[in-house]
């Protein structure tokens, strides 16, 4: 009977599941890498790491189109001109957003388009609130360029990704699982005009910026406090600060 395969393929699967496994990853890759036309948009403010990313995904991918965008109005745009993009790279700390509000808008603007977001905040909170938010993945930016690869593969084969060394139980508290739940009801629009907000733009501004009238602003600004439950402006704000301040969960019991 004739032998199937290499001489590496039959030495991987005489190894039992676990190289097995690894052999399917490696198939995978080459099936991904070989296979359709992926357009991807990397959000980051530093042009190093933005470099850096490119390389990892052009090593990864053979046939990909890469936007680059350094601020956060920078990507909207690139998103809006149309077109399917299948993956953001996204910064949580960029020009233009604050926190989580980037995510949020993207998530709500952009439902289909997977997101991962790549940080140097990668306490296990944080981690676990993008993926509360709609985050596909996380990657910390202390990440080595294969880790990234892993992820970015994962993702776009439809799967959800974050670091298997940390931790991710725990919870969020009932008042901010309260306020992500009504930051949720807003739409697209009032996530951008609370986010010019939050940077302290008059409505005037925010009216020029979003190519609308200050009527409209106005009026999503109302809708803004109705939704979130509070009654002014200032307000909305300090509701907006209070998930971009992620604090570990507290042990039940307090040692002397």
């Amino acid at each position: 009977m004739r032998r199937r395969g290499s001489a590496f393929h039959r030495y991987i699967v005489s190894k039992g599941p676990p190289f097995r496994a690894v052999l399917a990853g490696v198939r995978e890759y080459v099936a991904l890498s070989e296979g359709q036309h992926h357009r991807l948009v990397i959000a980051d403010d530093h042009p190093l790491f933005r470099g850096a990313l490119r390389e990892a995904v052009t090593g990864l991918l053979k046939h990909a189109e890469i936007a680059e965008a350094g601020s956060f109005d920078e990507t909207a745009d690139l998103l809006e001109r149309g077109g399917d993009i299948d993956l953001v790279l996204l910064d949580l700390a960029m020009p233009g957003v604050r926190g989580f509000s980037g995510l949020m808008y993207l998530r709500a603007q952009y439902p289909g388009v997977p997101v991962v977001v790549i940080s140097a905040r990668d306490e296990p909170a944080t981690i676990r609130r993008c993926m509360d938010l709609g985050a596909s993945g996380f990657i910390p930016k202390t990440a080595g360029v294969e880790a990234m690869r892993q992820a970015i593969l994962h993702v776009l084969k439809g799967g959800v990704w974050t670091p298997p060394d940390i931790d991710l139980s725990g919870s969020e508290t009932a008042e901010i699982a309260e306020l992500m739940a009504r930051m949720a009801t807003l739409t697209p629009q009032q996530v951008r005009v609370l986010m010019m907000l939050s940077e302290g733009l008059l409505n005037k501004q925010i009216a020029f910026q979003l190519g609308v009238s200050e009527a409209t602003v106005k009026a999503h600004v109302s809708a803004i406090l109705q939704k979130l439950k509070v009654e002014s402006r200032t307000q909305a704000v300090i509701a907006a600060a209070k998930l971009e301040t992620v604090h570990p969960p507290q042990s039940a019991t307090v040692e002397g």
